[in-house]
């Protein structure tokens, strides 16, 4: 006679091999769908005050080499800076007025001097952004684009090939938000100051990340509750989420690799429960208890606790999770309470990440970043067994906060702006440029959020 729990298990395989057999024959297949239907959130627009037209302040320069400028080549600059309000930069920020007196002169001393800073203070916000860190709240994200094309390598390019404004082009991110984005600055009015004081907010947000994101990625967009699979910057799927709550939980901006995916995952209580909340000391005194509920307990050496909730239906980590190692112990999961994915709002979580259709997601990651067979991954996620599924591919993740962005059907939308972000950006771009000081890494302190329910 086949026990309740056996029915349950074969349940769940059947329904993974339907699943497959449906969603994930192939990755050809799995790429020409479209994806999951979603609105964007409304979101009033911020109504600080418009940007001003900052001076810049005095700071120890960065990579700021003096090379010999042609006046042909400083005019094309000085054209560059001109219309870099297209990219949602401020021209005043790089001097046009003294470099136009310098391009007067002639070529010279003057010239070399004056063109080089400009076009050396350009670079490093097109390609770094200009917000600096000290106004992007819990970004933890390392952009490695100044490694790639260093500030004295990107003028001597331009400056041999006779093409400023190409080498500036050139350093703009490759996602296709960001050229939709300055698609929508470019047709709105300047006195709707509020909505191009958001869209320039968020064009600097894709300039802090890496200009090129990669072949594979997963990103997702907390104020909008979504989660993307991505291949080519193409959406392939996508998935809702639920992020952390505002306050002390509230998610971090970081990037991340994934190292491999787990089915039937096991979880670590965190300290702060098996001991705060007495759950350690319960269940080491009563063996049953803690076996029918899921958990092993064991008392360590120095007399703390551990307790591990083992697989199975009711894990706090569901079915499924991503191994992708961060200081912030910040991970993406299933959960067993998917009756919250039907909420309007779901900043709901301690931090993670948990994700609608969770193994379908780690399935689709496994085929295409580990190379698994569908017929495996149904045994491997039907067996109940925890089982790590390594990646044999480069497959990043990035964890955004993007105000206004195109939603997962493409079309551009504003998001709640859920834990106040946007205030410190938009002051950074009201008050005077700030030159690189060459910090290229947070310094805020790193809050370890490893509890998922």
């Amino acid at each position: 006679m086949t026990s309740t729990a056996g029915k349950r298990t074969a349940r769940r395989n059947l329904g993974l091999t339907v699943f497959v057999g449906t969603a994930l024959s192939s990755a050809a297949a799995l790429w020409a769908a479209p994806p999951q239907a979603s609105a964007p959130a409304a979101s009033p627009t911020p109504t600080t005050a418009p940007v001003a037209t900052p001076s810049v302040s005095a700071t120890t320069p960065v990579d700021e080499p003096t090379v010999s400028w042609s006046v042909g080549d400083a005019r094309a600059l000085l054209g560059t800076i001109q219309g870099i309000d297209a990219d949602g930069l401020i021209p005043a920020d790089y001097q046009p007025e003294k470099l136009r007196a310098a391009i007067a002169l002639g070529a010279g001393a003057d010239l070399d001097a004056q063109a080089s800073k400009s076009f050396a203070w350009l670079i490093e916000d097109m390609r770094d952004g200009r917000t600096r860190y000290d106004s992007r709240e819990q970004w933890f994200v390392v952009d490695t684009d100044v490694d790639a094309n260093p500030t004295s390598t990107v003028i001597q390019s331009a400056l041999a090939s006779h093409d400023v404004p190409g080498a500036i082009a050139a350093l703009s991110p490759t996602a296709p938000d960001y050229a939709a984005l300055k698609g929508v600055l470019a047709v709105t009015p300047k006195a709707e100051k509020a909505k191009r004081n958001l869209i320039q907010i968020n064009l600097d947000r894709w300039r802090w990340l890496p200009q090129n994101l990669g072949k594979y990625y997963l990103l997702t967009n907390v104020p909008e509750f979504q989660l993307r699979l991505t291949v080519d910057n193409t959406i392939i799927r996508s998935y809702r989420t639920i992020v952390g709550k505002v306050g002390k939980t509230a998610t971090p901006q970081l990037s991340a690799v994934v190292k491999g995916v787990v089915f039937n995952p096991t979880w670590t209580v965190p300290q702060s429960i098996v001991v705060g909340e007495g759950l350690g000391q319960r269940l080491i005194g009563n063996p049953a208890s803690a076996l029918k509920q899921g958990y092993k307990v064991n008392r360590n050496k120095d007399g703390t606790i551990t307790v591990v909730q083992q697989p199975g239906p009711g894990n706090s980590l569901g079915y499924m999770k991503l191994d992708m190692p961060n200081p912030h112990a910040i991970f993406i999961h299933d959960t067993p309470s998917r009756g919250l994915f039907g909420q309007a709002y779901r900043a709901l979580s301690h931090g993670c990440v948990r994700t609608e259709r969770a193994t379908e997601l780690g399935m689709t990651m496994a085929i295409l970043g580990a190379g698994k067979t569908t017929d495996e991954l149904v045994a491997i996620a039907g067996s109940g067994k925890y089982t790590l599924v390594p990646m044999t591919k480069t497959f990043p993740v990035y964890i955004m906060y993007f105000t206004m962005a195109t939603d997962i059907n493409g079309k551009m939308g504003t998001f709640k702006d859920l834990y106040g972000r946007d205030v410190k950006v938009l002051a950074s771009f009201a008050a005077p440029r700030k030159l690189w000081d060459g910090k290229r890494k947070s310094t805020e302190r790193v809050i370890k959020l490893d509890n998922p329910l």
